[in-house]
């Protein structure tokens, strides 16, 4: 992991709402930690880091390692909210181009089978549909912004 990917990786935290990521490996630790309130996940990455940078949102750290650590399991977020996740890899947008109004905001009441966003993988775009009814809560993702299969999209507050 070079240092822009490491500078990337900072900047995503900071926007994604998570309150720390820790990534080990044999010869390094790096942990990442914002001032939002706690959300868990685990990665790991491809390669070491060697330096980083810091940005204001966020403070990172690297130390060295001598053994090989095992990730502790995350922690259940006891929220009373559904959510909606990514059904797949690809590119998540809010809207079906960038004239037309946004399917969904927060506040928006939406109904199992509506169509909440797009996400273009392989030059298709597929409409995602809410499983779940309810009130948009928060929207995870930035317009035009890739996801990961079943990342969290939305937070939805039952109805």
């Amino acid at each position: 992991m070079d240092i822009k990917q490491i500078q990337e990786l900072i900047k995503f935290v900071s926007r994604s709402g998570v309150n720390e990521v820790s990534i080990e490996q044999k010869e390094f630790k790096i942990t990442i930690k914002t001032n939002q309130p706690p959300t868990y996940v685990t990665g790991v990455p491809a390669q070491a880091a060697p330096q980083l940078q810091a940005a204001p949102a966020a403070v990172a750290t690297v130390t060295s390692v001598a053994e090989p650590v095992v990730a502790a399991p995350a922690k259940e977020d006891t929220s009373t909210y559904l959510t909606i996740k990514s059904p797949m890899i690809g590119t998540f947008y809010r809207s079906s181009s960038p004239d037309k109004p946004l399917f969904v905001n927060v506040g928006d009441e939406v109904k199992a089978g509506q169509v909440v966003c797009i996400i273009e993988a392989m030059k298709l775009f597929n409409e995602i549909e809410s499983e779940i009814s309810g009130r948009i809560v928060k929207i995870l993702v930035d317009n035009a912004s890739p996801v990961e299969y079943d990342q969290p999209l939305f937070l939805v507050e039952p109805i």
